[in-house]
């Protein structure tokens, strides 16, 4: 594995990430923001931050094997959330969970999560893109 997931001392234990990711891998791969879109370009989830949420996971993650990658290897992600609002974050946890249920790992590399005014189009609710580094 290129990616070892660490929580140093003296830094808070997050459940849904961890604070420090160290790459040594050979391959550096950069994912495009993922939205909510199926295969065929078709908007998942329209009005449920959950359903995009886990659409984004799954998008990730069918990229992240186009090139011979995983999960396991994610060195970083930055999620982009319309506008933003704590209440939100039961929303955005269930949709981690059912993606990480249906693809069957746990989403815990670093992460940054960002409050924005809008995406690419209006139906789109969340982005999620990611850094790996792939053997």
């Amino acid at each position: 594995m290129a990616v070892t997931l660490v929580n140093p001392a003296g830094l808070p234990e997050i459940p849904i990430y961890h604070q420090v990711s160290v790459a040594t891998g050979t391959r550096l791969v950069n994912v495009a923001g993922q939205v909510a879109w199926d295969a065929e370009g078709r908007l998942v989830g329209a009005g449920d931050l959950a359903a995009q949420v886990e659409q984004c996971y799954l998008n990730v993650a069918t990229a992240l094997a186009g090139v011979g990658g995983s999960f396991a290897d994610v060195v970083r992600l930055t999620v982009h959330v319309v506008d933003w609002t704590p209440d939100k974050m039961p929303l955005l946890l269930d949709g981690i969970a059912r993606a990480a249920a249906r693809l069957g790992f746990t989403p815990a590399a670093p992460a940054s999560l960002f409050g924005i005014a809008a995406l690419d189009v209006p139906e789109h609710l969340v982005e999620v893109e990611a850094t790996a580094m792939v053997d």
